[in-house]
C-alpha cells in the first residue's frame, strides 16, 4: 500500500511556518526504513498496512509532543498484486503514457 499523509501542529513558529515540526514527524518516517519520499505537500510512504500505519501513528505523536494540536491528512492507495515498488511505478506508468 501507499499513504500520502501531511501531518500538521496547530500552532506555528514566530514567522507562521511549522517546518519544523513538520520535520521531525519527515524524520521519524525516514528512519522507518520504509520507502518514503516528501514533496511539498506531503509524504508518501509504501509498505504493509500495519507497518505503514504504525509510522503515520509515530510521526504523528511526535508532533503532538509539541503541539496541543495535531491535524493528519491520510489518503492510501491499496491495490491487490502491486504491493512494493509502486511509488515510482505509479509516476513511470503516467511518464510513459506522456511519452
Amino acid at each position: 500500500m501507499i499513504v500520502a499523509i501531511s501531518i500538521s501542529p496547530s500552532g506555528a513558529d514566530d514567522t507562521g511556518g511549522v517546518s519544523a515540526s513538520v520535520a521531525e514527524a519527515v524524520r521519524v518516517i525516514r528512519e522507518s526504513g520504509l520507502p518514503c519520499e516528501t514533496n511539498s505537500m506531503f509524504t508518501n510512504i509504501e509498505g504493509e498496512w500495519d507497518e505503514v500505519m504504525a509510522v503515520v501513528k509515530e510521526a504523528v505523536l511526535t508532533v503532538a509532543e509539541t503541539a496541543p494540536r495535531v491535524g493528519l491528512v491520510l489518503k492510501a492507495d491499496l491495490r491487490r498484486g502491486h504491493d512494493t515498488g509502486q511509488l515510482a511505478a505509479k509516476v513511470q506508468r503516467v511518464e510513459d503514457r506522456l511519452r
